[in-house]
């Protein structure tokens, strides 16, 4: 793991997210053709704010400690990096200890003895407000200028590191990398980067590895490899019987991005726009033309989350034919019946909770925008509640249940029996959570808005 130059750096990236699973002799084929890193994302926000928010992962414990066992020992025995990014899904500082507990168990479990690094990207509320005193915070759209309050009012924020962290990292020494909250490709990119590659190709490459077997025919199958060089990056499927075709890679570009052609990076732009992809055989792409714009000002983006509430949930089915044939008239029947005896029960105005209908079967998911036509054969239909504490939210859900349960429509002359999911029908799903920042901070150097710790010796136990 040295600092000399490189002709080109190869990045094994297993799986899309670690605890996701992967074939181990994909990663055995990776080692076969010669990596010189292994780099996987832990985390995302494609679940929503609550693993922001409560600072809890999304994978358990068990399906992390087994992608970990297997690409540790891997690392070990090739003598390469393992980075992690993102631990925890959402970068906290809990979610780093919690990676990095499962890391110390394994090595003592087989006997190894890797130096570890930790990346911690959690950020003080009153610190960022010092930085927005001092105008270097800026909204992203579609947010409008952050207000002190909101920072305060967050359960945790984190900031996204770019490479430069985790290349501080594996130059002070560590051979494993636990990352904050990183962008995606930051986890690809680092040691490339720090091995002299240009920064065009190795943050397209990285883009396209960072969901794993994504860009390839079967992404159930396993990671990739992608080969950077001086010239631009070559991709190939871990698994054998796999392909990359120029039109997979190419169409990852379009994956969790605004343009299709530049893709910003905490220290610049990457850009596509005269990028070719040209198939070497019938599983392998090469990609040449790659730029990197480097930006005058390095920013750090924060994600944040609060909460908004205590949630219930209630869940019933519906079959019957004579509501399915109006069944948005007798969701807004429900509508107005159930915020009527919330009213005469409970004594709450409208502006004192929420409540939402879903109508699963019938545009639930695209709403007006749904293309169907003619009723639906069954509907499930989820309410969920939202109050100030959870009393009220699930006290609102039981007055919905008799509703759920048997409310007619209008002309009906007969009460219908619907069908709930489970009983009890009100589940309490404890405190709800949104994404409340959206903003970049000017940075003054690429790390110092992140705390890296290594350990020479592994903790046990």
């Amino acid at each position: 793991m040295d600092n000399e130059p490189a002709r080109s750096v190869r990045v094994l990236t297993p799986t899309g997210m670690l605890g996701a699973g992967f074939p181990e002799a994909t990663v055995e084929r990776g080692l076969e053709l010669g990596a010189d890193v292994i780099a996987v994302d832990g985390g995302s926000t494609d679940s929503g704010p609550y693993y922001l928010g409560a600072s809890q992962p999304k994978t358990t414990r068990a399906a992390v400690a087994r992608d970990l066992r297997v690409l540790l020992k891997a690392a070990a025995r090739a003598g390469i990096p393992l980075i992690v990014g993102s631990c925890g899904t959402s970068g906290t500082d809990n979610g780093v200890d919690w990676v990095s507990e499962i890391v110390a168990d394994i090595q003592a479990d087989e006997g190894l003895s890797l130096p570890v690094a930790r990346i911690y990207s959690e950020q003080d509320a009153d610190r960022l407000k010092e930085q927005l005193t001092a105008g270097r915070i800026h909204p992203l759209p579609p947010l409008g200028d952050l207000q002190p309050d909101t920072l305060d009012s967050c359960t945790h924020i984190v900031g996204m590191m770019g490479h430069e962290p985790i290349v501080a990292a594996i130059e002070a020494g560590a051979q494993v990398v636990l990352a904050g909250r990183a962008t995606d490709t930051a986890v690809a990119a680092a040691y490339p980067l720090m091995k002299g590659m240009p920064a065009g190709p190795t943050w397209h490459a990285s883009k396209i590895v960072e969901c794993g077997g994504q860009c390839t025919s079967d992404p159930r199958a396993g990671g990739v490899l992608a080969t950077i060089d001086t010239d631009g990056f070559t991709i190939e499927p871990l698994d054998p019987t796999a392909a990359c075709t120029p039109i997979l890679v190419a169409a990852h570009m379009l994956y969790e991005t605004v343009n299709p052609f530049r893709m910003r990076e905490p220290d610049g732009t990457l850009d596509v726009s005269e990028a070719t992809y040209t198939a070497l055989d019938d599983r392998t792409v090469r990609v040449e033309g790659s730029r990197f714009h480097v930006a005058d000002q390095h920013t750090v983006k924060l994600e944040g989350a609060r909460v908004t509430g205590y949630e219930t949930m209630s869940f019933s089915a519906v079959r019957d034919p004579h509501i399915l044939a109006q069944i948005d008239d007798w969701a807004d029947l429900l509508r107005a019946v159930l915020t009527q005896r919330v009213e005469q029960t409970l004594g709450l105005g409208e502006d004192k909770y929420a409540f939402d209908v879903r109508l699963y079967g019938h545009n639930a998911v695209l709403e007006q925008a749904d293309p169907a036509q003619g009723p639906p054969r069954e509907v499930g239909v989820m309410l969920l509640v939202n109050a100030p504490d959870q009393e009220t939210a699930t006290a609102v859900a039981k007055i919905a249940n008799p509703l759920m349960l048997h409310l007619p429509t209008a002309d009906m002359h007969y009460l219908p029996s619907l069908a709930f999911a489970t009983s009890p029908a009100e589940i309490e799903r404890g405190p709800a959570y949104e994404f409340v920042l959206n903003h970049a901070v000017d940075t003054t150097t690429p790390t110092d808005m992140f705390r890296i710790e290594i350990e020479e010796t592994p903790r046990h136990g």
